[in-house]
């Protein structure tokens, strides 16, 4: 039930994100419904494409959309009620989606027999894909690869469960609250990646 509760979570707020840049971008009502699914099931997809997992699994998840689908409805209605709350409270939320996500994603590629390596983009996909394919389809450079530090904590995700330190639920849990407090506290004290800058000509 923890692991449902934080599923509903993670996907909540990650439609939320993909409805609430669709709305800035001035997208209909269509636009902002595919933008904010793509952003919370965009990584799972990716996912199963890369691991061998019959992607029309995807839907099996029919409580999941649903859920998703009301998120949206709610953020095309009430658009400044949500953007309120948002503010304050989106950037937690969104943390643990990416954790809950990136640990879904890596799990699934260790039952799948796969080797670290692939354990670890598994992760890293399935818990930033859908947000990199919503700033792709929204015309914007990626979040990824330009904000506080974010995708590498889905490859931290996928190490430490790839080389098999997390077995029961209590560690699941531990992880999920080690990864959760690493992302905000990287964007509490804006940590970020090494970046090349150039000099002048």
């Amino acid at each position: 039930m923890t692991w449902d509760i934080l599923n509903i979570i993670g996907t909540i707020a990650f439609a939320i994100s993909g409805a609430m840049i669709a709305m800035e971008e001035d997208y209909d009502l269509l636009g902002i419904s595919v933008l904010g699914l793509t952003t919370a099931f965009g990584g799972g997809m990716i996912r199963n494409v890369l691991i061998g997992i019959p992607v029309h699994t995807i839907w099996t998840q029919y409580h999941l959309f649903e859920i998703a689908l009301l998120a949206i409805i709610v953020v095309f209605l009430l658009p400044n009620m949500v953007n309120r709350y948002w503010i304050k409270w989106g950037t937690f939320f969104d943390a643990i989606g990416l954790a809950a996500f990136s640990i879904q994603g890596a799990n699934y590629a260790v039952q799948s027999g796969a080797p670290l390596s692939a354990v670890m983009i598994a992760s890293t996909l399935t818990g930033v894909g859908g947000g990199l394919v919503r700033d792709i389809l929204a015309g914007r450079k990626p979040m990824i690869f330009r904000s506080e530090v974010y995708a590498a904590w889905g490859v931290l995700t996928g190490l430490v469960v790839g080389l098999g330190w997390v077995h029961g639920t209590f560690e699941i849990l531990l992880l999920l609250i080690v990864i959760v407090t690493l992302r905000m506290c990287s964007v509490i004290f804006k940590w970020n990646l090494p970046k090349h800058f150039r000099g002048k000509s």
